[in-house]
């Protein structure tokens, strides 16, 4: 079995008892609800990151950030027919706030990891399918 780690950062964006989430288009947690975010590059500060991967999924540009926690996880999926994985998933978790309300939300998606961002009620997460950093806020 391969196993693989990935170390990626978070945003959480609570407003109005709604949080932004993106629905995943790939990966071991396809289709499930996600905090928006995703891999640092070679050579790329974490907060870096957060800043492009915020306006690569959601098209939030201006905010700010405060660290929040790191948290890690692992699970075993299939990558192939009869071929497992093992993933060691870290993550850096910010907490967002906008600096402004001038953004156009991706609801399409970003068309490689997200099929669309949505403010989702809170009250809504306990009855959807989300994943293990979601949960862990919940």
């Amino acid at each position: 079995m391969n196993r693989h780690t990935h170390l990626g950062v978070y945003g959480i964006l609570i407003k109005d008892a709604k949080i932004l989430l993106i629905k995943k288009s790939r990966g071991p947690h396809k289709g499930k609800w996600d905090l928006p975010g995703g891999s640092i590059e070679f050579g790329e500060e974490p907060y870096e990151a957060l800043t492009r991967e915020l306006y690569e999924e959601t098209g939030i540009q201006q905010f700010s950030a405060t660290l929040r926690t790191a948290k890690s996880y692992t699970l075993i999926y299939p990558i192939k027919e009869n071929q497992l994985e093992e993933l060691h998933h870290i993550g850096i978790l910010y907490d967002v706030e906008l600096t402004s309300k001038a953004f156009e939300l991706k609801i399409d998606g970003d068309g490689e990891d997200s099929l669309g961002a949505e403010w989702v009620p809170i009250e809504e997460l306990e009855h959807m399918e989300t994943t293990p950093f979601v949960k862990e806020i919940f």
